[in-house]
């Protein structure tokens, strides 16, 4: 081997081992944010109100999830109504240290749509009530071990798994670079839902909670010339939901849409644009680690698919899936006034990567 190729080697082994050093420090920057504000909440609370909110981290309840109003879906976990307003400050506390300002800014904005959809549906059947959203821990927040925590209500579902102290995506081949043990902080399934899309009337007016993901999506479809258009519109029909619903356990989508290998340059930072938007939503640290985890398996191995009208206010859906994740929009009830989204990684939801690495690393 030339003297040049080693040195090409040598600093790239250099790059490499900087950037998960980097990472990982960040990681455990994110884990330790989470433990204290999650010690903090379950601190605060009565012998009852944590008998509702506390669990083991081997709970079934762990991997039960829906984004279906509770009338429809019991859940278990302590709502936002039996809080005082010192744990109600604390409970937010901890959901801000897994948003960036923008995420927690889309998350409680969705909450307040509550009061929205109970002008709308005068004598519904659903309460309609942002007091009933539930937070939940699942094992011990600290740094050994695997713990977790949720908030669950209408619309949405987000939760994070952290193992032995550290956050991130899925690290098996970042743990054996730099000689770490075994970490992350998992961040899926991730839904998020707006109903209505658009407020139409009243005090609210024209908010677009999940605007940024449908205007980045239809951004891209439209940007599309008329052969690629052939590839990427795979229904003229939107499906009626997300296709994935609230399954544990995912497996990849037929291959369908356009390769981002295919697109042009300026369509290729359109669709990753798109991809930004949805890992935006976290904590700088874990939407970074979302990137690199899709980067690392191949851009070039995404596909976009677009299923329905590409006009604005009509029915549609569109999807993004790359080897490691999926991204589902879905625009189609109440007239295509009404988002159902989310994010899934096929190894990673519910921290099963991170967790099956712990395993590995332990038994060697």
């Amino acid at each position: 081997m030339s003297r040049l190729n080693t040195l090409r080697l040598t600093v790239a082994a250099v790059l490499v081992s900087t950037f998960m050093g980097s990472a990982l420090f960040a990681s455990q920057r994110s884990a330790d944010t989470m433990a204290k504000a999650a010690g903090q909440f379950l601190d605060s609370l009565a012998p009852e109100q944590r008998a509702k909110a506390a669990f083991a981290f081997t709970s079934d309840d762990r991997l039960r999830w829906h984004f279906i109003p509770n009338e429809m879906f019991p859940r278990k976990g302590l709502m936002i109504r039996d809080m005082s307003e010192a744990q109600r400050r604390m409970a937010h506390d901890l959901l801000r240290t897994g948003l960036s300002a923008g995420g927690y800014t889309k998350v409680t904005s969705i909450i307040q749509l509550e009061d929205v959809l109970k002008v709308i549906e005068v004598g519904g059947k659903f309460a309609r009530n942002k007091d009933e959203y539930l937070f939940s821990v699942f094992g011990t927040p600290g740094p050994k071990g695997a713990w977790g925590w949720r908030v669950e209500g209408h619309h949405i579902s987000i939760r994070f798994t952290i193992n032995d102290g550290s956050v991130g995506g899925q690290v098996g081949s970042r743990a054996n670079l730099i000689g770490s043990r075994a970490n992350l902080v998992a961040s899926s399934p991730m839904f998020l839902g707006s109903n209505p899309a658009e407020v139409r009337d009243g005090a609210q007016k024209g908010t677009r909670v999940l605007g940024a993901e449908e205007d980045a999506g239809r951004a891209l479809v439209q940007a599309l010339s008329p052969d690629q258009l052939q590839t990427a519109v795979i229904n003229p029909a939107a499906p009626t939901d997300i296709l994935t619903m609230n399954k544990n356990d995912i497996t990849p989508l037929p291959e369908e849409g356009i390769l981002h290998s295919t697109l042009q340059p300026p369509q290729q930072l359109l669709l990753k644009r798109v991809i930004e938007v949805y890992a935006s939503t976290m904590e700088a640290d874990v939407a970074a680690e979302r990137l690199a985890v899709a980067t690392r398996a191949g851009m070039d191995k995404v596909r976009f698919a677009w299923a329905g009208s590409t006009e604005k206010g009509q029915k549609h859906y569109y999807r993004i899936q790359g080897p490691t994740f999926l991204i589902e929009f879905d625009n189609t009830q109440n007239d295509g006034n009404h988002v159902h989204s989310v994010w899934r990684d096929f190894n990673g939801d519910f921290g099963r990567d991170l967790l099956r690495e712990h395993l590995a690393a332990v038994a060697h």
